[in-house]
């Protein structure tokens, strides 16, 4: 509850024991089959960036359609009537994400370094005196139940979160784990725009860390991934949000089953 004080994280969800059963099954299934052939790894890397790249923006109201974010992406061709913005946010988050891939080969635990470093990316040349910086403003959220935590708190909860993903993190499934960053860092809100590519992005370094697939949040689900963030701020209930990104971790797999030609769904390989 950022209104004055940070969500109060408490231990493991008991509720999901099954779901993360069920995951770590898919799991175990993947590792199977790794490592993955090259062309496979090129196929399911061109597909996930396109795709990624087209909801994670779409969430924040970038217009490209999915088809125009991979012409931007894969060919280099601008697209009439679209605005030189939502070009750049495409491209950047191409290059945000290469950056994660690259972060993800250190398992090491989340710092302020790195995101700092994932924000300047995500706001490179379309907000250059922010990108990077922590706020140096008070924010309202349109349309959120709760008020992000004074500009001059910023640091102070920003250090406190990254301890805790540092410590007591560990003890979360990875599932939950990526999903807790995700809730509490947009609830800091530590930037003044980009927050929710970025939570999203650091959702998925936790992800690919421990070794599960990238999770794509669909724009088709906007209004209930932001009901369920509010919760989480407003009445410290994460439960909602860890289901949902649960249930979108179990659905990233499905790429990798059909690009591997094996049976989805848990059948036999």
């Amino acid at each position: 509850m950022f209104n004055s004080r940070t969500p109060e994280h408490g231990g493991p969800l008991s509720g999901l024991t099954q779901e993360y059963a069920r995951l770590d099954s898919l799991k175990a299934r993947l590792d199977a089959f790794r490592p993955l052939p090259p062309e496979a790894v090129k196929n399911l890397h061109a597909d996930m960036v396109v795709r990624y790249t087209y909801h994670s923006n779409a969430i924040e109201g970038n217009t490209l359609t999915i088809s125009e974010t991979k012409v931007v992406l894969e060919d280099g061709v601008t697209i009439g009537g679209k605005s030189m913005r939502d070009h750049l946010e495409a491209i950047n988050h191409r290059e945000a994400i290469d950056y994660l891939m690259a972060l993800a080969g250190q398992p090491c635990p989340l710092s302020e370094t790195e995101i700092k470093d994932l924000h300047q990316i995500v706001l490179r040349g379309v907000d250059t005196e922010n990108a990077g910086r922590y706020r140096q403003q008070n924010v309202l959220i349109s349309g959120a139940g709760f008020t992000p935590p004074d500009f001059l708190h910023v640091r102070e909860h920003m250090e406190g979160f990254c301890q805790w993903c540092a410590d007591e993190a560990s003890n979360l499934h990875p599932v939950e784990r990526a999903a807790r960053v995700h809730a509490d860092f947009v609830n800091i809100h530590p930037f003044v725009d980009g927050n929710g590519r970025t939570a999203r992005l650091l959702m998925n370094l936790e992800l690919l860390r421990a070794s599960f697939p990238i999770v794509i949040i669909p724009v088709e689900e906007r209004s209930a991934y932001y009901a369920n963030l509010d919760a989480v701020a407003v009445r410290g209930e994460y439960e909602p949000f860890v289901r949902q990104v649960s249930g979108l971790v179990e659905k990233s797999f499905a790429p990798y089953w059909f690009v591997l030609g094996v049976e989805d769904a848990g059948g036999a390989a």
